[in-house]
């Protein structure tokens, strides 16, 4: 155990800031593409992000070519790059910034960090573009790109991603700039600039002492919270805070209930106050309270929510329609306005913008804050979390309990041979027995007791479900039922 305001140091943190290199030899990645790799690359283009197996879909030289398109595509000058620990990482990353000198912009190299750490770097210090070198929580022979433009606005496959995409698989690249025009590179350190502006977005001085134990899953918050939580009143009881793209104690993916059992059990075992679990790049998180039960993304939302609004009274929050009917209750009971969105951040971001929401949050752990340049970051959610607890004087299932009602299934996908066929099924059916359905994300089916989503995944022959009902025996009948309609 450590004593407050004391935790295990961790490697990794980004290098401190040097000056700008000398201008190099034009980079060894020049070598063209087959035709096939070319378009064999457009698969790694996902709705959100550029993702995939290294080194047999994403390698060094598929990374080159995104850095000269990404210059050509968003017409920057200047572009900061951060990785996380994947062993992957910095190869791609080498290549993708000699892509983007050779283009004529100028890297800031940030080392190792979070994706919120990444995000905050691109709106705090005003870069034009940014690039975070991750797969989030993906298995470790993966690996990937999330791109944003300035103010840390994501770009998705409608909103840039394919415009980097089509560049690359038509060899549409800009000419690489003689040596001497060649963008500069740099590192910077951000993690004390970072930590500032996290615990800026609360009131530390509200924080009472707390043991809780924090899993980083050998992934980036065993570089943040060591130096986000150096000098508060809390007690951290590290898990795996070695970064390790191997990922040798479990996948850095909380949202899998196997993956918490260590902690869960280290909570209770050790009487802490509660656990959280980050994934690998750190922008996502889940809680576990002093009882050892795993809190739902959209319960969290629900806590966060109500400190938000006892900030912003009246203000926007935005949730995804996964989420359990609880949060929009809550967001009317405390006087603020609840937004609907589709499933997936850069949806929710935009939303938020359009409609000046301080918070939004995600069912899977993502959560979004108005003055984080509308990015999301786990640690926010956690430091609100921890404020909340301190001020009411509650544990987090006392916190809870009033929040969290009903109960969920979880999301429980089935593979299918036509998703739109079942789709219909299933809507003709359920409205002949009276009930409400939309299609802003596949199909929501709603009754006065419970309601049901099901949609298809963005990359795979699936069909997700996802139910909530205010009975268990509602939830068992209903969720065997809808089952039964997709699999049939």
């Amino acid at each position: 155990m450590l004593p407050a305001g004391r935790i295990a140091t961790a490697p990794g943190a980004a290098s401190s800031t040097s000056p700008i290199r000398e201008k190099d030899s034009v980079s060894d990645h020049t070598e063209s593409l087959t035709p096939e790799q070319r378009q064999n690359a457009a698969s790694l283009f996902k709705a959100y992000d550029i993702r995939g197996v290294v080194p047999t879909e994403l390698n060094p030289p598929i990374a080159y070519e995104i850095g000269r398109a990404l210059v050509a595509t968003l017409g920057v000058d200047s572009v900061v790059v951060g990785r996380d620990m994947r062993v992957s990482g910095p190869g791609l990353s080498a290549a993708l910034m000699e892509g983007i000198r050779d283009a004529g912009a100028d890297v800031t190299d940030v080392g190792m960090v979070s994706t919120d750490g990444l995000s905050f770097a691109i709106g705090h210090y005003g870069y034009p573009a940014g690039v975070m070198v991750t797969a989030s929580h993906n298995p470790a022979d993966y690996n990937g790109f999330k791109i944003a433009r300035s103010e840390a606005r994501a770009l998705s496959l409608s909103d840039g991603l394919d415009l980097i995409r089509d560049r690359v698989v038509a060899n549409d690249l800009p000419p690489i700039v003689p040596a001497d025009d060649r963008g500069d590179v740099q590192q910077r350190d951000i993690l004390d600039d970072y930590a500032k502006h996290m615990l800026g977005m609360i009131d530390v001085d509200r924080l009472r002492p707390l043991r809780i134990a924090i899993d980083a899953g050998n992934g980036m918050a065993g570089t943040t919270v060591p130096r986000v939580f150096r000098d508060l009143p809390i007690e951290v009881v590290p898990l795996y805070f070695e970064p390790d793209g191997t990922f040798p104690n479990h996948e850095a993916n909380p949202i899998e209930p196997e993956n918490t059992e260590v902690l869960r059990k280290l909570v209770v075992d050790q009487k802490l106050d509660l656990g959280a679990a980050f994934d690998g790049d750190a922008d996502r998180v889940f809680l576990v309270e002093e009882k050892g039960e795993l809190v739902g993304g959209d319960i969290l939302t629900e806590v966060v929510s109500s400190r938000m609004l006892d900030r912003y009274p009246g203000a926007a929050i935005v949730y995804n329609l996964i989420c359990s009917r609880g949060v929009p209750e809550l967001i009317v009971a405390k006087g603020g306005r609840p937004i609907r969105s589709r499933v997936g951040h850069s949806y929710i971001k935009e939303t938020m913008r359009n409609e000046d929401a301080v918070f939004g949050g995600e069912h899977s752990g993502h959560f979004y804050f108005r003055d984080n340049w509308y990015a999301d970051s786990g640690m926010a959610a956690l430091l609100f979390a921890l404020e909340m607890i301190s001020e009411e004087r509650k544990t987090l299932s006392e916190v809870i309990a009033p929040l969290d009602r009903r109960f969920r299934s979880g999301e429980i996908n089935s593979e299918v041979g036509d998703p739109g066929a079942i789709v219909q099924r299933i809507e003709e059916r359920y409205r002949s027995e009276g009930a409400e359905v939309d299609h802003l994300d596949g199909i929501t089916v709603g009754f006065p007791t419970w309601w049901f989503n099901v949609r298809s995944s963005n990359t795979q022959p699936l069909l997700r479900l996802n139910l909530e009902a205010d009975d268990p025996e509602t939830l068992r009948a209903k969720t065997a039922e809808v089952l039964a309609m997709i699999r049939s």
